[in-house]
């Protein structure tokens, strides 16, 4: 690469660490005040008309429109025809994708002046999922609590011990495996497991050193997410169930077949509609640690609602935002009525308030009361160091087909770890921008 073009891309690196200079332009912003009511257009698929009706109820300043899209992909799509034709672009987007890498396509509004004076408002973990460089591009969202649930009849029939590390994971895998029983699911399609062993144990695979990007999928945080997965399917202690069949998936775990399920808020209502013969066996139990862990973790890598590069008016979008993630009458909002369960405040310090609404009445039986304790330490444990850089969304493709690869014996995941150093750092280089490791 010649000289003078490198020079130019880590110039570029040291604005927004991507190459692509149009996304580290200022906001091209309307600054001007409006007269009357200002409106604020949301593009997104989930149900939050309640959410807007209420905004709209309680402020005379901002009106908010909810323009309804069919699904993520479509959001997307219409975000990006809209940037590139420069008109008609939303004010805020329901997230589709990392902010880094949205960001490097141009696409985000840099609203740090308008985030900084409310990051009190936050929990502090969700905070990072919306910067870069710490720099906003969207209001953080936050995450779901991550902890686990175990069908205990299963676990006390065999006289197996509650797993409070991985290690304990793994040996009452052996002890479940004579009797055609395995302790967890990892799908061939789905990596997140991996993403989230390494994230807790406080690792990522992306940095920053001095102006360029720095790849480090060998890490030791990795290295010892690899080697538990390594131990749970070498000794054939898992299942290789798809999600893409979800009702197969449920009627799967059911049976008592299957064990031990890392989950969040979000999933119990789907447990409790579908379970039929194992419906009030199952325990939530704390996430298991890695063995010596100092501090109890949990992965929380937050989301951000998005705000876009081309919104005339990024400050009240922001207000908008700030609103519907910190504020009661935000969350409440939020009510399904056909389960009772509110969407789950990632963003609030203290969602204890919305915690008994989460957890269904039957699915825990006896150990329901045993719930909202293991949810607040979940939630209030939560760790986000995961930092994603600009080429994620195809180092992710790539990510699960090693790992269908790994889960099958086919490569180790010590070679997964490899084969993806090598495929992010040549894709960075290939891409123009500034990478070390």
């Amino acid at each position: 690469m010649p000289r003078t073009r490198r020079r130019a891309l880590v110039s570029g690196l040291a604005l927004c660490l991507a190459a692509a200079t149009v996304a580290c332009s200022s906001s091209d912003t309307d600054k001007s005040s409006a007269s009357g009511p200002v409106e604020i257009e949301y593009w997104g698929w989930a149900p939050i008309q309640p959410v807007v009706d209420k905004f709209n109820a309680t402020h005379t300043d901002i009106k908010v429109k909810f323009v309804k899209q069919a699904d993520l992909p479509t959001t997307a799509t219409g975000l990006r025809n809209a940037a590139a034709a420069g008109s008609k672009i939303p004010c805020l987007t329901q997230n589709f994708g990392d902010v880094p890498a949205l960001l490097s396509e141009g696409l985000l509004s840099d609203v740090t002046e308008y985030m900084k004076p409310a990051e009190s408002k936050f929990k502090p973990a969700s905070l990072v999922g919306a910067q870069v460089q710490g720099k906003y591009y969207g209001i953080p969202t936050g995450t779901g609590p991550t902890f686990m649930m175990i069908n205990r009849a299963v676990y006390d029939k065999y006289g197996v011990p509650v797993p409070k590390t991985w290690d304990d994971v793994i040996a009452a895998g052996k002890a479940f495996k004579p009797h055609g029983v395995q302790v967890m699911n990892l799908a061939g399609e789905d990596p997140s497991t991996l993403v989230n062993l390494v994230t807790q144990a406080g690792g990522t695979w992306y940095s920053v050193q001095d102006d360029a990007w720095k790849v480090d999928f060998l890490s030791p945080e990795s290295v010892a997410a690899a080697n538990i997965l390594q131990q749970l399917v070498d000794n054939g202690l898992v299942a290789n169930q798809t999600y893409q069949d979800r009702p197969a998936l449920i009627a799967y775990f059911d049976q008592g077949k299957m064990v031990s399920l890392p989950t969040s808020t979000w999933q119990l209502t789907n447990y409790e509609l579908h379970f039929k013969k194992s419906i009030g066996n199952w325990q939530p139990i704390d996430l298991p640690q890695f063995a010596g862990a100092t501090k109890f973790a949990t992965p929380a890598h937050g989301s951000a609602l998005l705000v876009p590069k081309g919104c005339q008016h990024p400050k009240e979008a922001t207000e908008v935002g700030i609103w519907m993630n910190t504020t009661k009458d935000g969350i409440d909002a939020t009510l399904d009525k056909a389960t009772g369960a509110y969407a789950w405040p990632g963003a609030m310090p203290d969602p204890s308030p919305w915690i008994d609404a989460a957890v269904p009445q039957k699915l825990f039986g006896s150990h329901r009361p045993e719930a909202k304790p293991v949810i607040n330490k979940a939630s209030a444990s939560g760790v986000d160091n995961w930092l994603v850089g600009p080429n994620y969304t195809g180092v992710f493709k790539e990510l699960q087909d090693q790992w269908a690869q790994a889960v099958t014996k086919k490569i180790t995941f010590r070679q997964l770890l490899e084969n993806m150093q090598k495929f992010t750092v040549d894709d960075l280089k290939a891409k123009g921008i500034n990478v070390t490791g």
